[in-house]
């Protein structure tokens, strides 16, 4: 599976917990740390960790294991690292915080169609 499919494959596990304001950050032309990012908001802590579980075990079944985790002493921004795709679940103000759309903004970005992420994205602008 390629690191665009696996990013997308991600994505699709975040939406099952309801996370939302997916983001996939295409890094390949730009970095060397990963080829993706994928980044999402979560409403509170617990979701946080629900996301980030869910993923890791889901990948788990599949033989993907993760190389490293981050922030699951607070669970206000977690980091997922599969080498080529790299994870980050925020708490939804954290994310506003870091900017890191902001800091990779060269990136060019991968919205996955969903109504549930755009329905949440929509209602915290208003």
């Amino acid at each position: 599976m390629n690191s665009l499919t696996f990013s997308k494959k991600i994505a699709s596990i975040i939406e099952s917990k309801k996370g939302y304001d997916i983001k996939i950050l295409d890094l390949r032309k730009l970095s060397g740390i990963a080829d993706f990012f994928v980044i999402c908001s979560a409403e509170a802590d617990k979701q946080v960790k629900a996301i980030a579980d869910e993923i890791d075990k889901k990948l788990s079944e599949q033989g993907i294991k993760c190389l490293h985790r981050e922030g699951y002493e607070t669970l206000r921004w977690v980091i997922l690292d599969y080498f080529d795709v790299i994870v980050h679940v925020f708490k939804y103000d954290v994310r506003d915080y870091y900017g890191l759309e902001k800091l990779w903004g060269d990136a060019p970005a991968i919205i996955p169609e969903s109504k549930a992420s755009a329905t949440k994205v929509k209602e915290k602008k208003n």
